[in-house]
């Protein structure tokens, strides 16, 4: 049997390769099972000084993405003698990777995308998993799809089911249960009540935070004294009847040498404009994420402490000049034009390989395994979903030929 903990990108898609190859899996899930347009509830809550998106819930994190899917650190992995060619290929047709159509490409997204091409910037529509048979361009992509018409790592999760995977939600792993340095067990809290299941197989797919904190209860007590997350702001303004809040988010992709954009609305970019008349449908912004360097850490209760190094700062200060010029570009009213506060995503590296975990996402502690964000050895700067999913596909491939 195979224990698996977590179901977001990692977890869920490993859960499915196992139990559809008859492999025992039983899966265990902090948060409980919800329906895709209530995951909205199930962000995560940090201290003050750090805004970071996560949620505890079935998906995990996957079921509030916007469903990107890009491939990223190719090159880094290399060097660790990982080559995720034939995983992405597999992935990206098992998730039906694809750029939109124009049908579900909206105003505010194809003014962002012609702003870009004139300018001469490296301008593309941003690769999906979403099925737009069943889209209803609603807005709501980081909510939670109410209609279930993105990719999510519960799509895998259901279908482990299906396969025979036992699923167990509300249960928080406390730590993983070792003799002579092997894996032999879980042990978690359920309805208050410590529990144990035993296997040799155990893989951590909890999240860059939620898998730092069972490593170090196991052991492993240099996990998590690094952490990266994508910094992001949003920067916007005042475009009338731009109607952009109804559209797919994100749905288009400037690559920069340090930054991506990407147009996401954000309501509050509306609160910064002294103008009563300006509405929702009157806002066009533009999502900035960098790359960030490895100078944060988790603390022992679970929250998080972010450095930002000057680097740090200069690339985002760059991806928010340009994003400016492209809402200019576009229309918008450059008197209008603010930005949010500084907010993070997409955490990892807390679990390098390299450090961590080796090339073939193992522990020190023989049979224990770790397949989230935690084991990227950098931050990509870019959506991670589709890099995780081809080391769980590569992982999964690993155990069932050992």
């Amino acid at each position: 049997m195979v224990i698996v903990v977590g179901t977001g990108a990692g977890g869920g898609i490993l859960a499915y390769e196992l139990a559809r190859n008859d492999v025992p899996v039983t899966i265990l899930e902090k948060g409980p099972y919800i329906n895709s347009g209530d995951a909205f509830k199930y962000y995560d809550k940090y201290s003050d000084e750090v805004d970071l998106l996560t949620t505890t819930c079935i998906g995990g994190a996957s079921i509030v993405s916007m469903s990107n899917m890009v491939r990223a650190l190719d090159e880094e992995f290399l060097e660790y003698g990982i080559d995720l060619t034939d995983a992405y290929e597999y992935v990206e047709e098992l998730v039906g990777v694809h750029q939109l159509d124009d049908s579900h490409i909206g105003k505010g997204t194809r003014a962002f995308l012609d702003a870009g091409h004139e300018l001469g910037l490296n301008t593309m529509k941003m690769p999906k998993a979403i099925r737009e048979e069943d889209c209803i361009q609603c807005g709501k992509c980081a909510f939670g799809c109410p209609v279930n018409a993105k990719w999510s790592g519960k799509d895998f999760v259901d279908l482990a089911v299906e396969a025979g995977a036992e699923l167990i939600c509300d249960a928080e792993v406390v730590r993983v249960i070792s003799k002579d340095s092997k894996a032999t067990g879980v042990e978690y809290i359920k309805d208050d009540k410590k529990q144990s299941v035993y296997s040799d197989t155990v893989i951590l797919a909890a999240g860059a935070i939620g898998s730092t904190l069972i490593l170090r209860s196991s052991g492993i007590e240099d996990a998590g004294r690094e952490l990266f997350f994508d910094p992001f702001v949003s920067v916007g303004g005042y475009i009338k009847d731009i109607n952009f809040n109804t559209e797919v988010q994100m749905a288009g992709l400037v690559i920069g040498k340090n930054f991506v954009l990407s147009p996401h609305f954000s309501s509050f970019i509306r609160a910064n404009i002294p103008d009563d008349s300006v509405e929702d449908k009157d806002i066009l912004s533009i999502m900035v994420k960098t790359a960030d360097e490895c100078r944060g850490f988790v603390c022992d209760d679970g929250d998080v402490v972010k450095i930002n190094t000057i680097n740090d700062i200069r690339y985002l200060a760059e991806g928010v000049a340009t994003a400016g010029f492209i809402l200019e570009k576009a229309g918008v009213d450059p008197n209008t034009i603010g930005s949010t506060v500084y907010r993070g995503a997409h955490p990892g590296g807390t679990a390098p390989i390299g450090k961590i975990v080796d090339s073939n996402q193992e522990t020190s502690i023989e049979g224990l395994y770790v397949s989230d964000a935690s084991v990227l050895p950098i931050s990509p700067g870019k959506p991670p979903i589709l890099t995780i999913l081809a080391l769980s596909k590569r992982l999964a491939d690993y155990i069932l030929n050992k």
